[in-house]
């Protein structure tokens, strides 16, 4: 007897329909073959749901069975087809009577007990089941409450393969998940962040410099010696971003349970995502890929921070890696398995010392470093790689007074509400494209929304050729003051917009050429 199921399998961020067919009774030795191009962890399945079936009360075929995992041209890895798998047995050989399985996708892992576990890809699976016009997804708990934030599909909690076998056969009906619940679930996590801008003391020059990259979504390096607060400052700027729509949301979910990681237990999943990578990353670690390509840590960052912290010590290739999708807001990796393109619009805030030693010019401390040294430690960051970030700030280091300051600085909320109110206008503005930040225009839009007069011209014309700066660094500034014009509540971009751009671009001179 035939019976099929459909399942999932997980490309990238997104999932493609698999059917389990399930053909038992074929004649010659009584054993289980799996087919479909199935991984190692794939084809181990066979012993999990032996014991599975057998400690639920139900008896494995003794007869040649076959397992097809449809299409036989995507590689299906993972333990998501144990649950699959063991009600395609179980309806093929009578055991389970199911009237309505085409109904549902159906995921999951089983334990030896029969239990179930979570998956990755809940939330991917649960927009597969929409598309398709399901009628439900049955998945483990903890995947269940990621799946439920996607509306217009049930979703139903599994604990167990009799549970299961229960609610398909109609014995005992199961009540979906409620969205609302999860996403409420959700902003309740979100609230517990636990750090605030009102700890930063002093350095107004670099909080207004986050403010402004915040505010446009421009990428930012920050430059100063050890103890200046640049990480401090860092770790804070998810605090002033502000909360990310409900599509925003699914999407930034959905990569992370592509990942592996899950809702429950992970603090802070209401907020922008944070990801502060040690500098010896690999460049698939960065950039994402392996032998089925997954999420890297740039899209993992998508639609939040990407914080490199000691920028230099980074590998080269693992940097100039990142040149490309900060410019096209994702990546496309192609391995043997199959061709990937995974979102990664993501703000790049990085941090380094001005030296090997992180002293110079330092009033308090004496820089023992050579030119020779200087100079090669600066050289680890490209030109190109440099021109992608649009604001270099420096933050000097902190005196004594500052540090006693019993004085705290401006708290997240107020700086969060002018970066709302700039965001608004930057939403209104690109209403009907896919732009969403000055810092992604084109540069149609530029010259569109970012015209200034012959005199303002002449001015940013002056102080590109006094800088060196190149046609890149132009658009950057156009896009910077726009972003500072948008803070200030202004129409059109005036000079003390376009002044405070330009000396966000004064160190590329200073430091790098």
């Amino acid at each position: 007897m035939l019976a099929t199921i459909t399942s999932a399998a997980l490309q990238g961020v997104h999932a493609a329909m698999v059917q389990v067919e399930v053909n038992t009774g074929e004649a010659g030795e009584p054993k289980l073959i799996l087919v479909g191009l199935p991984d190692a962890a794939v084809k181990e399945s066979d012993d999990r749901v032996s014991s599975a079936l057998s400690n639920s009360g139900f008896k494995m075929p003794r007869m040649r069975t076959t397992i097809n995992l449809a299409p036989a041209d995507i590689r299906k890895e993972g333990p998501l087809y144990d649950l699959p798998i063991a009600l395609g047995i179980l309806v093929a050989t009578g055991q389970l009577n199911a009237p309505h399985l085409d109904d549902f996708l159906i995921a999951g892992e089983l334990g030896l007990s029969g239990a179930t576990r979570p998956v990755k890809g809940a939330l991917a699976a649960a927009r597969l089941a929409r598309s398709l016009g399901k009628r439900g997804l049955l998945l483990p708990a903890r995947s269940a409450e990621e799946a439920a934030l996607v509306e217009g599909v049930a979703v139903y909690r599994i604990d167990s393969l009799d549970q299961a076998c229960r609610f398909l056969s109609g014995e005992r009906p199961l009540a979906p998940l409620s969205a609302a619940a999860a996403r409420a679930a959700l902003g309740q996590q979100a609230a517990g962040a636990g750090v605030d801008f009102s700890e930063i003391k002093g350095q107004h020059a670099l909080r207004r410099a986050v403010e402004v990259a915040v505010a446009g979504g421009h990428n930012l390096l920050m430059i100063g010696p050890p103890g200046a607060g640049k990480s401090m400052v860092a770790k804070r700027i998810p605090t002033i971003i502000p909360e990310p729509a409900l599509e925003e949301h699914l999407e930034i979910l959905g990569i992370h349970s592509a990942a592996g990681r899950t809702i429950s237990g992970e603090a802070g999943w209401g907020l922008r995502p944070f990801r502060s990578p040690h500098h010896t990353i690999s460049d698939v670690g960065l950039l994402g890929g392996g032998a089925i390509p997954g999420p890297g840590e740039i899209s993992l960052a998508h639609h939040g921070v990407l914080f490199l912290d000691e920028l230099p010590e980074f590998k080269r290739s693992a940097l100039e890696v990142l040149r490309q999708p900060l410019e096209d807001g994702e990546v496309t990796i192609s391995r043997s398995a199959g061709k990937v393109t995974l979102p990664c619009a993501f703000m790049l805030v990085a941090a380094m010392n001005p030296c090997p030693c992180g002293y110079l010019g330092d009033r308090r401390h004496e820089c023992r470093c050579t030119p020779a040294q200087v100079q090669r430690y600066r050289a680890r960051i490209s030109g190109p790689l440099l021109d992608r970030i649009d604001l270099h700030i420096e933050a000097p280091a902190l005196s004594i007074g500052d540090l006693r300051a019993a004085q705290p600085g401006e708290p997240s909320a107020p700086i969060r509400a002018r970066i709302q109110a700039a965001r608004d206008r930057q939403q209104v503005r690109f209403t009907g494209t896919r732009v969403t930040a000055n810092a992604r225009m084109t540069h149609a839009q530029i010259r569109r929304h970012c015209a200034i007069d012959a005199a303002l011209g002449d001015l940013l014309q002056q102080a590109m050729e006094q800088l060196a700066l190149s046609a890149r660094a132009y658009d950057r500034i156009l896009k910077v003051a726009r972003t500072i014009a948008d803070l200030a509540g202004a129409e059109t971009i005036a000079a003390p917009h376009l002044l405070e751009a330009i000396q966000y671009r004064s160190l590329d001179r200073n430091l790098f050429y």
